[in-house]
């Protein structure tokens, strides 16, 4: 696949379906790319070309026949008319992206509210659960459903579990901020999988998954529903057990075994042992697979493994690499030692050494202006003054909350920490806070960062997307960070406990930043002077 420069721009193209003339992405036009979701492919009745088709013809051809009816009857026609004229059809106008929009002669007549067009459906009546009545209890545990074969066309609409999903689906719209078309998707949804339910039934992720995303209904929010309903069940697999799968692929048998044991005890935690973050727990399984992989194959167990085996490989390792692989060892093997899976830790009395960190480098100036530039949307000038001004971690950046902001007295609290907001990042916070209340005006979502995912939801924004936009520059957010904690320490200086208290730092990394900062300034002392 073709990979483009950042920055570049798709010229102005013909699209290869109704070769439409105009400014789009990709091979098609918007309307050719809806049109083919929804419509299979086949040759063309009228140009004979391989196209999906409606009625046995193409969407150009259904353009065509608009036109020559329109320019038949005088005005816009129904799809009566256009059907009528489809055979007629013998040449093909070219026309550019957007012309055949069917729009009214005349504006809509305003209703006395001030909208135009069809007044807003009431919303749902009220309902609750079904009474079950008297019921056949199931002889046999419930069959799992085919969703697949259910269309929408044979729904049933008069459904009284459908009812009263209908009316929770309102109101978790109106809670959370759905959108219209959000909304008629659930209630498509909901439609389908709620068709032939009855008391007792309990409808699985994993059974209503593709066929909900196969007719491009929303899952998750349909799922939210049912949940609130209390008749669905969560099946689905975690995705912590098909990467612990893979992780153990390739181990011996009884290896495998030890070292599932170990990595389940530090992911929930054990009679001796406090469960670790799930971060930490990828990293530590990853640190100790290479090791495993090379003992499977003399060896059965973990206990086999000797000390010198250990010695022998931490051998190869240098650097961050053997530090960071000897401490997951000895996790390892200090759980089995305690576990009496083993019967010495060939881990004991060797020495990881003290980690020797680099001196932190600060920024120059063309690094922060590339990435100043690289940041072109409110959030993305928000994030970067949260990271190169208050030194905002991406985490605490994602879990700010509304209630964090207090404008009339000009603060901002970070991580339970206030602090006093410059002209800048007011300024930014307005700006974002403008664009958010415009793009977003219904959401019920009290993080002050969203997007277009989360603005239906309650949760945060992902780690990822809050650093996206400086992936690649190098002035990323961490490094932002640690410059703007070096400039600290060099302008109100080398106090490691200083640096503690206003940013909140651990202490470890306050004498750290704080260390850097005299090394640079010790450099810059002996530079000879121009």
């Amino acid at each position: 696949m073709a990979r483009f420069p950042k920055g570049y721009v798709k010229p102005t193209d013909s699209c290869d379906s109704c070769l439409a003339w105009g400014n789009f992405s990709g091979r098609l036009c918007p309307t050719c790319y809806m049109f083919g979701r929804g419509h299979d492919a086949a040759a063309c009745t009228g140009c004979r070309r391989v196209q999906p088709l409606k009625w046995n013809y193409c969407r150009l051809c259904w353009c065509q026949a608009r036109l020559s009816a329109k320019a038949i009857i005088g005005q816009p026609t129904d799809e009566t008319d256009v059907r009528d004229r489809l055979a007629a059809v013998r040449h093909h106008q070219l026309f550019f992206v957007g012309m055949h929009y069917r729009r009214r002669p005349t504006p809509a007549a305003r209703t006395r509210g001030g909208r135009r067009g069809a007044p807003r459906k009431p919303p749902p009546a009220p309902a609750w659960r079904p009474d079950p009545g008297w019921q056949q209890l199931p002889l046999f545990t419930q069959v799992p459903r085919d969703y697949s074969r259910l269309a929408l066309a044979d729904a049933d609409l008069t459904s009284p579990w459908l009812a009263w999903a209908k009316y929770l689906a309102h109101r978790l719209a109106e809670a959370r901020g759905w959108g219209r078309n959000i909304r008629f998707a659930v209630n498509r949804g909901l439609a389908l999988v709620l068709t032939g339910h009855v008391e007792g039934d309990v409808i699985r992720h994993t059974e209503i998954s593709a066929p909900l995303r196969a007719l491009d209904l929303p899952v998750g929010h349909t799922i939210t529903v049912l949940a609130e309903m209390g008749i669905s069940e969560d099946d689905s697999e975690p995705s912590f057990e098909r990467w612990l799968a893979e992780r153990l692929e390739g181990l011996a048998p009884g290896i495998r075994s030890e070292a599932e044991r170990w990595t389940r005890v530090l992911r929930d935690g054990g009679p001796r042992n406090l469960p670790r973050r799930e971060g930490t727990v990828w990293l530590y399984r990853n640190r100790v697979r290479p090791a495993l992989l090379e003992w499977s194959n003399p060896y059965d167990h973990l206990r086999e493994a000797t000390r010198n085996d250990v010695l022998t490989y931490i051998k190869t390792l240098h650097g961050h690499q053997r530090h960071d692989q000897l401490v997951a060892l000895r996790s390892l093997f200090t759980w089995a030692k305690r576990n009496g899976l083993i019967f010495r830790n060939p881990t004991s009395r060797i020495k990881v050494g003290q980690y020797e960190y680099a001196v932190l480098q600060p920024l120059v100036p063309a690094q922060v202006d590339r990435s100043v530039a690289a940041a072109t949307t409110p959030a993305t000038r928000l994030i970067l003054a949260l990271a190169a001004v208050h030194a905002a971690r991406v985490a605490q950046i994602a879990t700010l909350m509304l209630d964090d902001l207090d404008l009339g007295n000009r603060r901002l609290t970070i991580a339970g920490r206030v602090r006093p907001l410059d002209d800048l990042t007011l300024k930014l916070l307005l700006d974002w806070l403008e664009h958010r209340r415009n793009r977003w005006p219904d959401t019920a979502n009290l993080h002050l960062l969203i997007n277009n995912q989360t603005a239906t939801k309650t949760i945060r924004a992902s780690n990822h997307w809050i650093s996206a936009s400086m992936r690649g520059q190098d002035a990323t957010l961490e490094r932002l960070r640690v410059d703007r904690q070096l400039e600290e320490a060099l302008t109100h200086g080398l106090d490691p406990l200083h640096l503690a208290e206003v940013f909140g730092l651990d202490e470890k990394t306050a004498m750290r930043c704080a260390d850097s900062a005299r090394a640079l300034l010790h450099q810059a002392a002996e530079q000879p002077l121009q």
